[in-house]
């Protein structure tokens, strides 16, 4: 029986730094499968990664984009990427990838590893998982991602900014443009961080490269991370 769902935001930078990252993946896998025979069920929504961008980059060589090209490339890429892990978890997983989120609710409960990926354009993954997790009445997203914290700034630019580890909704979609482009770089969609405001729903960022801070926000102890809700 499983007692607690978690759904969980996979960064396409984990998946697909540059090339596929099978140390990251093999992680992954041993992570969720501990955690469902723990009695956890996992839905994880793709992202893009490089994929996403080499064809995004490809594409604007030969010719102009619209937004709307440059989203349905970012994707199929999740969609790419989305595949890669189904068969990964293909003994515990749904068949199917789930792509519009009002499907998750046609999946079985008892079914204890589901994959997900992008589905329109106009926002990234974020936004299907905080939608997912909507539909599913779970009231906590994790984003897995490269970073340690959100920080005050871009720390890679500003030597000043400053770690975040707790912050509100309103407090960091001040941070963050209000706008979704598909090529922003922000820790969290717009998009999805107004719906996650909205709907009461924490997020919590977490390098995907720490199961350690992972495991422990799963047992609400201090972790490596920032929490926004």
């Amino acid at each position: 029986m499983t007692h607690e769902t978690i759904v969980m935001s996979v960064g396409g930078s984990l998946i697909v730094p540059g090339d596929i990252d099978i140390d990251f993946l093999n992680t992954l896998r041993q992570f969720v499968d501990a955690e469902t025979a723990a009695g956890r069920r996992f839905i994880i929504i793709a992202g893009g990664g490089r994929t996403a961008r080499n064809y995004q980059e490809a594409a604007a060589a030969v010719t102009n984009l619209t937004n709307e090209d440059l989203d349905w490339m970012g994707i199929h890429a999740t969609r790419l990427n989305g595949h890669l892990l189904r068969t990964i978890f293909r003994d515990s997983a749904h068949p199917v990838m789930i792509t519009n989120p009002d499907d998750i609710l046609d999946v079985p409960p008892s079914v204890p590893v589901v994959i997900a990926a992008g589905y329109r354009p106009g926002s990234s993954t974020d936004l299907r998982a905080v939608q997912i997790a909507d539909r599913l009445g779970a009231k906590k997203v994790i984003n897995l991602s490269n970073i340690d914290y959100v920080y005050t700034d871009d720390p890679r630019k500003n030597p000043n900014a400053q770690k975040i580890e707790l912050v509100s909704w309103a407090d960091f979609r001040a941070l963050i443009p209000s706008t979704w482009d598909p090529g922003l770089s922000s820790p969290f969609d717009p998009i999805a961080a107004k719906e996650a405001d909205e709907k009461g729903i924490e997020v919590a960022i977490i390098n995907g490269k720490r199961p350690d801070a992972l495991i422990d926000y799963l047992h609400n102890r201090k972790f490596t991370g920032t929490k926004i809700s």
